[in-house]
C-alpha cells in the first residue's frame, strides 16, 4: 500500500508546493511526452534523474520513496513481461539489448510515477480543484475527482490496518497456491468494502447538510494566480518537450550495450 503514499498531499512550506497547480500539470504532461516518445534506456534515466531536484526542494523526499518501492512489483512485472515476450519472440534466446529494452521500459513506467507522485505530494486537492473549475470543468466533476484523490490514501490505510488486525487474529495471507491466496484475501475486502459504503454514506449526509448544489454560482477560498516561478517551470516544461523531440529526430541515442561493445 506504501505507492498510495504518493497520491497523499503533505502540507509543507516549499517552492514546489507554492506553484500554480495547472503549471504543475503541465509539467507531468511534458514529462510524460517525452517519456513516452523514448525507447532507450539512457534517455530515460536522464528524464529519472531530472526530476530528482524537484523532490529535494519539495522535501518528500521519504513519502517519494515508499512510493517508488510501492511501485516496485508493477516495475517487476513491467520488466518480466517485457524479457518474456522478447525472449520468445527472439526465438528462445536472449540478448544484451533485450534486457536493456526491459529495463528502459521498467525506468519509463517509474519515471511517471515519480512525476505524478511529485504532483500530488505537493498539490493540494482543494487547489487541484480549483484548478479544474479555472479550466471550465463542471464543478460536479471537480468534486467527485478532488475526492477521490483525498479518499484513494485513507481507504489504503485502512486496508492496511484490516490487514494487521487479520493477520493478529492468525490469517496467513501468504501461504497456499494463487486460488488459495485469492480466497485469503477475501476478509480484507468484504471489511474494506463496508467501511468505504459506510464512508459514502456519510460523505452523502454532510453534503446534503450543507445544501451542496442548492447554489450554482459558487466563491471560493483560494485564487490562483501565475508568479514568476510558475512562468519559469512553464519554459523549462516547454524547454524539456524541445529538447526530447528534437534529440529523437535529429540525435542517434547510442545504447548501453553498444557503449559497452555487447
Amino acid at each position: 500500500m506504501s505507492v498510495f503514499d504518493g497520491l497523499k498531499f503533505r502540507g509543507i512550506s516549499s517552492p514546489i508546493h507554492m506553484l500554480d497547480p495547472r503549471i504543475k500539470f503541465f509539467y507531468v504532461c511534458s514529462i510524460f511526452v517525452v517519456a513516452i516518445i523514448f525507447f532507450e534506456l539512457l534517455p530515460l534515466l536522464v528524464l529519472f534523474l531530472f526530476q530528482i531536484p524537484f523532490v529535494i526542494l519539495a522535501r518528500v523526499q521519504k513519502e517519494w520513496i515508499r512510493s517508488l518501492r510501492g511501485a516496485a512489483f508493477l516495475a517487476s512485472i513491467i520488466f518480466g513481461t517485457n524479457i518474456l515476450f522478447r525472449f520468445i519472440y527472439a526465438g528462445y534466446t536472449l540478448t544484451a539489448s533485450d534486457v536493456e529494452y526491459a529495463s528502459a521500459m521498467t525506468l519509463r513506467f517509474i519515471a511517471l510515477v515519480e512525476s505524478f507522485s511529485i504532483f500530488f505530494l505537493t498539490t493540494s486537492p482543494d487547489h487541484l480543484g480549483l484548478a479544474l473549475e479555472k479550466s471550465h470543468i463542471p464543478y460536479e466533476f471537480c468534486f467527485a475527482f478532488t475526492t477521490a484523490v483525498r479518499f484513494v490514501p485513507v481507504l489504503a490505510e485502512e486496508a492496511q490496518t484490516i490487514m494487521d488486525a487479520q493477520k493478529a487474529r492468525g490469517l496467513e495471507l501468504e501461504k497456499g497456491n494463487f486460488l488459495r491466496r485469492i480466497r485469503n484475501y477475501i476478509p480484507i475486502l468484504i471489511p474494506l468494502i463496508i467501511s468505504a459504503i459506510r464512508r459514502s454514506l456519510e460523505l452523502a449526509e454532510a453534503m446534503e447538510a450543507r445544501a451542496w448544489g442548492a447554489i450554482e454560482k459558487r466563491t471560493n477560498l483560494y485564487t490562483l494566480k501565475m508568479k514568476r516561478n510558475d512562468y519559469l517551470l512553464v519554459l523549462v516544461s516547454i524547454a524539456v518537450i524541445i529538447v526530447g523531440i528534437f534529440v529523437k529526430i535529429y540525435v542517434s541515442v547510442p545504447t548501453i550495450s553498444n557503449l559497452l561493445g555487447f
